[in-house]
């Protein structure tokens, strides 16, 4: 769909700047707070009140609750469209290296940048309520649980508390990812951006007995060792070339002794791609592949193939939104701080809020390293923080400016 622009020209941009400078040091306590306290997926319960606060504390109507532990807050100013914003709450079981003071010390760690996520959307939040003058409309903040194991979205969209919430369709979506670039930098992919997840459980089956008389058995370590290699052969053998496909196996486990063969065998694959043709494609030559190794091997049954968690579908941004927007971040921080986002095979469930109202959805990267950074110190490691300062002052206006770019200005 085509998004009307608002109209505002480059001259909110100074007024945007001073509004973010002034809640810069709050901002950097808010961050320290979220990073020192970290709870993994459902289990957000501080995190939550804590979003519930700062949200209340700006004047928005606040519910709670949703999916557990989600978290709406409506900033209501005057008619115009909405602008859903939304910040990711959960951490990972990852013990912390950072040498940080404010380090968690819990072994449950923000290593994905979630902590630096929320302080930038209550940032940009803040700062367009110090310019209520200057807009109109309602901004729409979604304070996220679960978007580790991919399915918090999902439930966020499938509780009635949410749609009662927000009760209008959002004119866009927008969120932002922290990133080992430099800080102060803005990343911005058009198209597809991050990448289908399928996780998935496959059961092998054999006929155990004792190591010494393999011949009396059918061994499903030998299956599942072929079919682990065959696997491979599908993103090289029946994907189109140049397109984007991943089939990895993450775990195989069979048997519990040395003299044993035991009765079954059970994989676990996560299967990335972008379009739903390759998806399909790839699903279906999984179950091939597995059906027929395993009758080659004559497997008392066939192999069962599961879903093990939540699809997280592809993120798609519109070429043409994105374009708008990254003109005016070009326009905010200077050109040679915005850059072309490779697309990445990681999955991002921020996907689900624009898909379910087809209107344009943008996820931007934010730079977070520090001058000094290890590049070898990335996200989901146990050693990575953000630089706070001008992670969040960059993050927080541009965040802002993008929504602006969406509402109405004030007659």
């Amino acid at each position: 769909m085509t998004l009307p622009a608002a109209e505002f020209g480059d001259e909110i941009n100074g007024p945007l700047w001073a509004a973010v400078d002034n809640e810069l040091p709050a901002l950097v306590d808010l961050y320290k707070w979220f990073h020192a306290n970290p709870e993994l997926s459902f289990k957000e319960a501080r995190t939550s009140e804590r979003m519930a606060g700062e949200l209340k504390a700006l004047g928005c109507e606040v519910v709670q609750g949703i999916a557990g532990t989600g978290v709406v807050g409506l900033l209501r100013n005057g008619p115009g469209p909405w602008v859903l914003a939304r910040a990711d709450m959960d951490a990972l079981p990852v013990l912390e290296e950072t040498g940080l003071p404010y380090a968690s010390r819990s072994g449950v760690m923000h290593a994905c940048g979630h902590d630096s996520h929320m302080a930038i959307v209550v940032g940009a939040a803040r700062a367009l309520g110090r310019l209520k003058d200057r807009w109109s409309g309602t901004l729409v903040v979604v304070g996220q649980p679960a978007e580790e194991i991919g399915s918090g979205a999902k439930r966020m969209l499938e509780d009635p508390r949410f749609h009662q919430a927000v009760a209008e369709k959002p004119a866009a979506c927008l969120s932002i990812h922290d990133f080992p670039t430099p800080a102060g930098t803005l990343g911005v992919t058009s198209g597809y951006a991050s990448a289908n997840v399928d996780n998935l459980d496959l059961t092998i089956y054999g006929r155990g007995g004792h190591g010494a008389w393999p011949h009396l058995c059918v061994d499903p370590v030998v299956i599942g060792a072929e079919l682990v290699l065959a696997l491979q052969t599908i993103v090289s053998r029946k994907v189109e070339p140049g397109v984007r496909a991943i089939v990895t196996v993450g775990a195989f486990n069979a048997g519990a002794k040395h003299n044993v063969i035991p009765d079954e065998g059970a994989l676990k694959l996560t299967v990335r791609s972008y379009d739903d043709k390759t998806r399909a494609k790839l699903l279906d030559e999984i179950l091939h592949l597995a059906t027929q190794v395993c009758a080659a091997h004559r497997s008392p049954k066939p192999p069962v193939l599961r879903e093990a968690d939540d699809f997280c579908p592809a993120g798609y941004h519109d070429p043409a939104f994105t374009t708008r927007i990254r003109g005016v971040f070009e326009r905010l921080v200077g050109g040679d701080k915005v850059y072309d986002a490779e697309p990445m095979m990681g999955g991002e469930d921020f996907s689900r809020f624009p898909l379910y109202w087809k209107v344009p959805g943008l996820q931007f990267r934010v730079g977070g390293a520090r001058a000094n950074h290890d590049r070898a110190v990335g996200l989901h490691s146990s050693r990575w923080a953000v630089d706070p300062e001008p992670t969040l002052r960059t993050g927080a206006t541009a965040l802002a400016r993008a929504m602006l770019d969406v509402l109405k200005k004030r007659p």
